[in-house]
């Protein structure tokens, strides 16, 4: 029969129609403000911390819809975004840093969608709103911090060598080595080029004595001023996850400059206390041959200094730092082989595995700390600006035993759970900034002009997507109607597909959608005017039908392929606006052949297969 699909066709087009509705179907319910509540200390998040909140809210009277704890997150929604805000604002005073208080944008579909995954399409900054920020990473402190690892390091490789110095000066962009004679300047060229090889050398005769001076080598600076970029860039896409942001986009600009939206997020200064805030991550011994007490009272012994864990005990620690963030190249939290308890298993880079291989080879069975080091900027208001200051914060974040001589790998032993573990070991790889941003530019797109946005281009879609219908109606009858509900199911699929991809739409994603409604129809421009050619040429319907799709099918695939060729080399080429445009324009095309193909075929198919027809609408 010439217009009839097989059973598993018609099967596949029914099962298409079926998911592309039911994922789509989580966009029409809609989202609520929102505020996520999430454990930073030792706290728990349970009934008596939901409590707590809701009689905060009702007593200072903000409204709010529901508080439920998910899987250790007190979510707390809102009919509207100034109880959010007023409400962030609250729990954040109210809580203290024992709870991290993050605004968000949370799907209103019920339970059972979300039971299978169904989500909505993430909406850019442009139609949620949210905050925009350029940063800039200071990179005179990256390679500040470098010639301040090497002075430690090439007075470690001279005593090592036992090779007399006058003294090793770290300068502003070099180091100064000085001796009191050319030999023995010679003598210690070999041994810091073979163990420092990211040093440059230099020799001079100055002031009586003879002077080597160090410099990082071009390369060696380049290669650190990318990799802090890259690592500020990582440390700040889990630290915005504080914020429960779906979507954020960190991108790098330039040479040193990061490019920071967050979409739904309306606190500016809740965000730069987080985004600017300076940490790292110290090892040190513990000072075990003096008094904890002494020191309480005043009596620190030279070469020590007293510190506190998060509890408020106090330890007395050696100045020295073995290692620090810098020397760290990965961590992972697991057990312990040995003892069977919760362990983070930590990797060195090569100067931080011979540092602390040196210091633990000579202290095994003695303690070791690790301290946790921040600076965490404190926003005010003053005379109407916003004034930022800085409070450091120093705390012991675990404190263990040397068992053995530790090299490039090692592990840390002695904590509660593997909770505990986990946690210490995503603050040990991305606690800390590697440099200090700065801001340069903030942008804030309120939630109302996110909605204008929205409401525009919806309002785009629907007028489009009307001007086809009719003329489709018009022109092609009743075949234009057959093209009208495909076009209006392809609409739904490309909903669908985002949303199963979880892609973030913005307005230029929504124009190529507004692209794919008019080229939507094309493929049944071609098919309709082919038929009309077959019915001139004195077929029959049916003959019509069947030569009409078969013979347009080969232009119509050369048609798409063509654009889709365009829409990916936009993708690959483009930035930002582009891709987002790019997506949604390859996805209308793929979807388009589909349902303007086999969708129409199938309609018509269930109105003319088997039945003997003598006049088409058409």
């Amino acid at each position: 029969m010439l217009n009839k699909y097989a059973l598993w066709k018609n099967l596949l087009i029914l099962f298409v129609v079926f998911i592309s509705i039911l994922y789509a179907l989580p966009n029409i319910y809609g989202s609520d403000p929102a505020i996520q509540i999430t454990v930073t200390r030792a706290a728990a998040v349970d009934d008596n911390l939901a409590n707590r909140v809701k009689t905060e809210l009702k007593s200072s009277g903000v409204e709010f819809t529901s508080i439920k704890i998910n899987k250790d997150i007190l979510v707390v929604r809102f009919k509207n975004v100034e109880n959010q805000l007023k409400a962030n604002e609250l729990l954040r005073e109210s809580l203290g840093d024992a709870y991290s208080v993050a605004q968000n944008i949370i799907t209103a579909s019920p339970q059972w969608l979300l039971d299978i995954h169904a989500l909505p399409m993430y909406l850019g900054l442009d139609l949620r709103g949210g905050l925009h920020f350029l940063m800039e990473v200071d990179m005179d402190t990256v390679l500040k911090q470098a010639y301040e690892t090497f002075t430690s390091d090439v007075r470690r490789v001279l005593r090592q060598e036992k090779i007399r110095y006058i003294s090793v000066k770290q300068l502003k962009d070099s180091i100064e080595v000085r001796f009191r004679d050319s030999d023995t300047l010679e003598k210690a060229q070999g041994p810091i080029r073979k163990n420092l090889d990211e040093l440059a050398m230099d020799t001079e005769e100055r002031d009586g004595a003879f002077v080597l001076k160090l410099t990082l080598t071009k390369a060696s600076r380049i290669e650190r001023k990318k990799a802090a970029l890259k690592k500020n860039i990582t440390t700040l896409r889990k630290r915005v996850n504080e914020y429960g942001v779906s979507e954020p986009v960190i991108q790098q600009q330039g040479e040193d400059r990061i490019v920071l939206q967050l979409p739904g997020v309306q606190c500016s200064s809740c965000v730069k206390k987080t985004l600017s805030a300076v940490a790292s991550l110290e090892f040190r011994l513990v000072d075990t041959k003096n008094s904890v007490e002494d020191a309480l009272k005043g009596r620190t012994p030279i070469g020590s200094r007293l510190y506190y864990d998060r509890q408020g005990q106090p330890y007395l620690l050696k100045k020295r730092v073995i290692i620090n963030g810098q020397h760290i190249g990965s961590a992972a939290s697991g057990m312990d082989n040995q003892s069977a308890t919760p362990a983070v298993f930590i990797n060195t880079n090569g100067v931080g595995a011979k540092r602390l291989s040196n210091v633990t080879r000579k202290n095994i069975g003695k303690p070791m700390a690790v301290v946790f080091i921040e600076q965490k900027p404190v926003v005010k208001e003053v005379d109407g600006k916003e004034v930022v200051s800085y409070r450091k914060t120093e705390e012991v974040i675990n404190v263990a035993t040397i068992q053995d001589i530790l090299s490039r790998r090692f592990q840390i032993t002695g904590l509660d759970s593997p909770k505990e573990a986990h946690e210490l070991a995503l603050l040990i790889r991305a606690g800390a900034l590697v440099a200090p941003i700065r801001i340069i530019e903030e942008r804030t797109i309120g939630p109302s002009l996110g909605q204008d946005n929205i409401d525009k281009g919806t309002l785009s879609v629907i007028v489009g997507m009307l001007m086809v219908v009719v003329f489709m109606a018009v022109w092609y009858k009743g075949f234009g109607m057959v093209a009208n509900i495909a076009l209006t199911f392809n609409l739904v699929l490309i909903v669908a597909i985002l949303s199963l991809l979880q892609a973030t739409l913005t307005l230029p994603g929504i124009a190529g959608i507004v692209l794919t409604v008019g080229m939507a129809v094309d493929a049944n421009v071609l098919i309709f005017e082919r038929i009309r050619e077959e019915l001139r040429a004195g077929n029959t319907p049916q003959a019509s039908i069947h030569a009409g799709y078969e013979k347009a099918l080969s232009t119509i695939a050369d048609a798409n392929i063509t654009t889709l060729i365009a829409a990916i080399v936009l993708f690959i080429f483009g930035t930002g606006a582009i891709k987002g445009f790019a997506i949604t324009l390859s996805i209308g095309i793929l979807t388009s052949m589909f349902t303007a193909v086999m969708g129409t075929r199938a309609i018509i198919n269930l109105f003319v297969s088997g039945k003997s027809i003598k006049t088409l609408s058409i």
